[in-house]
């Protein structure tokens, strides 16, 4: 039997979904052998095939198990269960809340199942942490507002009118505070493959029991609609089976953690984010990648115009388009051969942003292996820069962690301490990404509108690279300066959403912002 949170439970309904889907498994499975062309989900009798599906399961030919596709509305689920697991992998599609732009209410938080003493503590601290969040938001609203009319200076006459423009830049600093047990609610969308799998691996680290919970309803929702699925579906894989677990229970109380943290964050220096591999020969690769498409040698293409031909947007438009179609693209999938790995320190809340670019993937930490009794967060620019809301900021900090500490010496497993930290906690992580990727995730996160923590990441990653590969580095830039290059109006993509600085005027060096 699973036990159960003490708060709301996770709300779990399929809204959208193939019809007849595993049919679809045996038709899709049959067409590759048929004389007679297509076969339809109308032409299979499952009883016919249930030997042939379970046979292209065990064998490994899941293709035909992703066609179908589920949509899951999720309420009451918490952030660090949507970090850790949901969006811990690449074959998903999630639009969920933001709190960059909802203001987040009391009371909405996941509440494992504590009793007496512990429950107290937990309950307590949750309480504290949203209040010094609605707290934080009123601080920094005079804050944010004085650098909002530096950037807008025509906007402060009718200032009313930016008001909620204004309170959504405070609570996004403010969230920092905020635990990430908060509730989220999405939309999720998998493949049926991708569900059989969270199934099989629900009992993982970091939030087995809501990820149980979450799955086993996710489960239920298919079933429902097409119980064919009991055919393949496979128990999940018990705690004693998982590397993870067996190796993190061969350590004592006294893990390695603080010389962990002391290394890593030494060989950061003063970086969020540090370059520590990348291919030498990029320019040359990608030049001769070139060449290649084209059927062309060197005398008739140098290195210089075939990297101006696949990275200038002047001349390759398609880097410029809202809808990226770099993967589809001949000369741009030459992009494919460039790559470059990152040590980085964000904070929970920023890489939730970080690992949205799913095609350059990091290792993430099993948390309870990077937390020590000592506060280890991240403290956002604007916050440093006015000491009332600092010092209600790192009073804050202090608080939660006390309580945390508490927790574990009352014997509390790290599986619900993890669900109070803040979503300012640290998370240390290295992280690869090509340069066809890495190209579309600077131009989203390069832009002023982007999250500030990502944002001085990607500055970073930028100015390294330009370091090691100038004639790379050049044209790694925001949208608006892409589109710019490209002679495409308007010049900033965002309309209404126009971040108030003409960044495409500015050299990546003079790129500076607050808020």
């Amino acid at each position: 039997m699973i036990d159960k949170p003490l708060s709301p439970e996770p709300i779990v309904k399929l809204v959208k979904f193939f019809n007849n889907p595993f049919k679809n498994v045996i038709a899709t499975a049959r067409t590759c052998y048929s004389s007679k062309g297509i076969v339809t989900d109308d032409q299979i009798e499952i009883e016919k095939y249930i030997e042939l599906a379970k046979s292209i399961y065990e064998a490994g030919h899941h293709t035909t198990f992703q066609h179908a596709h589920f949509q899951f509305a999720i309420e009451n689920v918490s952030r660090q269960f949507i970090w850790s697991f949901l969006h811990s992998h690449p074959f998903y599609n999630s639009e969920q809340v933001s709190q960059r732009y909802v203001e987040v209410k009391p009371g909405n938080y996941f509440i494992p199942p504590l009793k007496g003493e512990a429950l107290e503590i937990y309950t307590s601290t949750v309480e504290l942490q949203n209040e010094a969040y609605k707290k934080l938001t009123e601080l920094l609203i005079p804050i944010v507002e004085n650098e909002y009319f530096k950037r807008f200076p025509g906007r402060k006459s009718i200032a009313d009118k930016y008001k909620k423009d204004i309170k959504r830049k405070s609570q996004e600093i403010a969230r920092y505070v905020l635990p990430v047990a908060t509730f989220a609610y999405l939309y999720h969308t998998v493949s049926a493959i991708t569900v059989l799998r969270y199934y099989k691996i629900c009992k993982l680290f970091d939030v087995p029991l809501e990820q149980r919970i979450v799955v086993g309803k996710m489960i239920d929702e298919i079933l429902k609609i097409d119980p064919n699925y009991k055919l393949v579906l496979e128990e999940p894989i018990e705690e004693d089976e998982l590397l993870e677990f067996n190796f993190f229970r061969g350590f004592d109380e006294k893990k390695p953690t603080k010389d962990f943290i002391r290394e890593f964050d030494n060989s950061l220096g003063e970086k969020i984010s540090l370059l520590v591999d990348y291919k030498p020969n990029a320019e040359k690769i990608l030049a001769d990648s070139v060449r290649e498409i084209f059927g062309l040698p060197s005398t008739m293409l140098s290195d210089d115009e075939a990297l101006n031909l696949v990275l200038n947007p002047a001349l390759n438009k398609i880097l410029a388009q809202s809808l990226v179609l770099t993967t589809h693209s001949k000369i741009s999938r030459a992009m494919f051969h460039v790559s470059y790995t990152f040590k980085k320190k964000l904070s929970h809340t920023a890489d939730s942003q970080d690992q949205r670019h799913r095609m350059t993937p990091g290792s993430r930490p099993i948390l309870i292996c990077q937390v020590t009794e000592e506060p280890d967060y991240i403290t956002p620019t604007l916050i440093s820069t006015d000491d009332k809301s600092l010092k209600l900021y790192t009073q804050t900090m202090e608080k939660t962690w006390e309580s945390i500490s508490k927790l574990q010496k009352l014997g509390v497993t790290g599986e619900f301490v993890l669900y109070l930290l803040p979503n300012a906690v640290s998370i240390r992580f290295t992280e690869s990404g090509d340069l066809l990727n890495l190209h579309h995730k600077y131009a989203m996160r390069l832009c002023y509108n982007a999250q500030e923590e990502i944002w001085r990441a990607s500055v970073e990653e930028v100015q390294q690279i330009s370091e090691v590969h100038p004639k790379i580095g050049k044209f790694l830039l925001p949208p608006c300066s892409i589109r710019d290059l490209a002679n495409i109006k308007p010049i900033c993509p965002e309309g209404e959403r126009f971040c108030g600085v003409k960044v495409w005027k500015l050299k990546p060096k003079e790129y500076s912002r607050l808020i």
